[in-house]
């Protein structure tokens, strides 16, 4: 962990699977205490709005709105502009690597995952500077 204090920050974790969401919101809890859960798409663009996140960690395969429609309409919410997007999915590395920048996504990574790439990953989205 590096010695930026990110706990005034708040984190958005996004996933209809309970066990992924609970993994990686815990992951998320240790860089922030402010770490808030959705697990549909529909809440998850509700919070968003509600709580401006700072960073907003997706899953793409979502009931209702997929994560790549949410990442879509936080980047039309002129209130989120400076929101960080990191989307998960298992879909396949290449189609995640082609798709997620088509919605405004500003990183994502591959299921299954390294719990030290997806801190590396959330951390590197908090220190970059927000529009």
């Amino acid at each position: 962990m590096t010695s930026l204090d990110f706990d005034h920050l708040k984190i958005l974790v996004a996933d209809d699977d309970f066990q992924i969401l609970s993994l990686v919101a815990g992951r998320a809890k240790r860089l922030s205490s402010n770490v808030v859960e959705a697990h549909d798409g529909e809440e998850a663009l509700a919070l968003a709005k509600e709580h401006q996140p700072d960073l907003v960690v997706l899953d793409v395969m979502m009931p209702g709105l997929s994560g790549w429609e949410v990442c879509r309409a936080i980047r039309e919410e002129e209130s989120l502009k400076g929101t960080r997007i990191l989307m998960l999915t298992g879909i396949g590395e290449r189609l995640n690597e082609m798709t997620s920048p088509l919605y405004g996504a500003d990183d994502f990574l591959d299921k299954p995952f390294d719990f030290d790439e997806l801190d590396a990953r959330m951390r590197a989205l908090l220190v970059r500077e927000r529009s």
